[in-house]
Formats: structure tokens, sequence, C-alpha cells
């Protein structure tokens, strides 16, 4: 069986104050905060999920608060942007809404077929919505503050700044599973086997600097996989490109691989259950603080450790 990964699974970026990133992605952006959590690594901060009604896989953008932590540099091995998928004629909506919330998004351009507008959310994060008709998993936010037909439907891709394009482009096509899909104006686009939500770009940069993570920047980028077996598959696969990828790493709601890829960018191979039903109600996801099981003996201590977090009030 020849295995390989299915898409993005989510994306986690580092923000600013935490209130400021759960106002801009709830009220502005319409995204439902599906876990309310913690950095399982850091626990002084939070870890927030967006995502679509459900929180289907490849819906997510995730974020570690870091307030204090000095801004991004863009930069070769580096993720530089989060395009986000949006239906056919979405623009229309989105240029005026986002006006009218004080974001100042650029001209509308066309890449590879699909028209596309660039932002940057409050805190610096590069952000695009990109307007595709390809079929894709999405359950509808019905108490969200955009409409229905207008709303996010998951990441359409992600776009990646190398020094060399050839040793992470052999990883995508070679261990990965990736298909070659075009070039266009210095960007070189790839597929794991499907259209919006599993596309990357990689645009090389021989002359720039290495970028640096920070606020504003993307922390990792997750690909998405079926279970344990196709996870510990091609982590064999990544071990002998001469990669060097972490054991398994139980999230409780996911199961996780970490490697850096041949540029510097940090992937994720994520498991696409258990979901994050398992331990809240659909209809209650990100209401309360949620704590894998291992962590609840020091809740209290986490607790005191976090600021104040408040959702905005939503109808019904």
């Amino acid at each position: 069986m020849n295995h390989r990964v299915h898409g993005i699974h989510h994306v986690t970026a580092i923000a600013g104050d935490p209130q400021e990133n759960l106002d801009f992605y709830l009220d502005v952006m319409g995204l439902r905060l599906v876990k309310r959590s913690v950095n399982q690594d850091a626990p002084d901060t939070y870890h927030l999920f967006f995502a679509d009604g459900a929180g289907t896989p490849g819906t997510d953008l995730t974020f570690f608060p870091w307030p204090r932590m000095r801004a991004a540099r863009a930069g070769t091995g580096m993720t530089v942007e989060v395009p986000l998928a949006i239906p056919l004629g979405g623009l229309s909506y989105w240029k005026p809404r986002l006006a009218a919330h004080g974001v100042e998004p650029g001209e509308i351009e066309t890449r590879f077929g699909e028209r596309s507008l660039s932002f940057r959310d409050p805190h610096g994060l590069p952000l695009a919505l990109v307007e595709t008709d390809d079929e894709r998993r999405f359950v509808p936010w019905d108490r969200g503050p955009v409409p229905p037909e207008h709303q996010i439907r998951g990441i359409h891709a992600v776009r990646i700044r190398e020094r060399r394009l050839e040793p992470t482009t052999r990883l995508l096509l070679e261990v990965l599973g990736f298909e070659t899909v075009g070039a266009e104006g210095g960007r070189h686009r790839y597929a794991a086997g499907g259209g919006s939500g599993t596309i990357v770009e990689l645009e090389a940069a021989p002359q720039e600097p290495r970028g640096a993570m920070g606020t504003g920047g993307v922390h990792h980028v997750a690909w998405r996989v079926e279970d344990d077996e196709e996870e510990m598959a091609l982590r064999a696969g990544i071990l002998a490109a001469g990669l060097h990828p972490t054991p398994q790493i139980d999230r409780f709601w996911f199961r996780s691989v970490y490697f850096y890829e041949p540029g510097g960018a940090l992937f994720e191979l994520a498991t696409e259950g258990p979901g994050f039903d398992r331990d809240e109600a659909p209809e209650n996801l990100g209401e309360r603080l949620i704590l894998p099981p291992w962590m609840e003996a020091r809740r209290a201590a986490i607790e005191a450790a976090l600021p104040p977090l408040e959702a905005p009030s939503l109808p019904g």
C-alpha cells in the first residue's frame, strides 16, 4: 500500500494578545472557536483552534498567543502566507467586510486561475482569501456572524519560501506523495491528490536570509494522514530520507509526528482523529478551557497563569 498525506490538517501560527486574536477570527473572519486549550509543551499560553462548524480537519487555523514575543521575520525556511478558501464570487462580500473592520486588503489578483485577495491579521500574519469551487469537506457554522454561503471553507494552501527548491520538492514528490501542478510567477505549486486544501506552493529566494519565527508568523504546517499506520509508514520514509522526525506524540484530539523539511520549515503529520468532539459535545465546542487528561491534575496552576478570555456574544 502506498501511503501519502491527504492535504492540510491544520496550520498553527503565533499570535499576540489572545483576546484580540479571538475577536478577529471569530467576529471578523467568522470562524468557530472549536477548542480552547493550552500549548501542551508550554502550558502558560493558550492554544486556540478556529475552524468550520464541526472542527473538520483541513479547516483548522490554530494559534499560540505569545504577546511578548518579537515579530516574525519573513525569509527562507518559513511559511510566508496562508490562503483560505471561499466560494466563487465571495470576494465581493469579503473585501468590503474586511475594510469595514479596519483591515486594509491589497488588490484582487489572479493566481493559478484563482481570484485572490491578500491581507494581514491584527498581529501581522499574512493571509489571503481565494475563490474556489473545488469540493471539500466543510460544515457551516449556523451561529456565526458570516452567512453560511460566504463562510471560509478551510485552508486553501500554504506558501513556503526556500533558499533552494530541489530538496523540498523531492520530499514532497518522493516521500509525502504530492504531485506537480505547475509554476507561475516564480511559485511552484504541488497538490496532495486534490485541489483546495491539499496545495503547497514553494518560491525560491536564494539571496534572502533565513526567516525567524515570531508573532505574526506560522509556527508549523500539519499534513493530514488517515491513521497511525499511515503516519508511522510516512515517518519511516522521512527518516530514510535523512530527516529527523520526532516519535509519535499523543495530542489527544489527534496524534502527531514533527520534522523540519529540508529548507527549514516545521512540518507535522497529524491523524484524522479521534477529533475535537472526543471530550466536548459538538454544540459546546470551544466554550471552556479543555486540557488533555494527563494535564488535569495541574488545572488550577495552568488556569491561574492564563489571562482571561471572553468570547464575543453570538445570536441564538
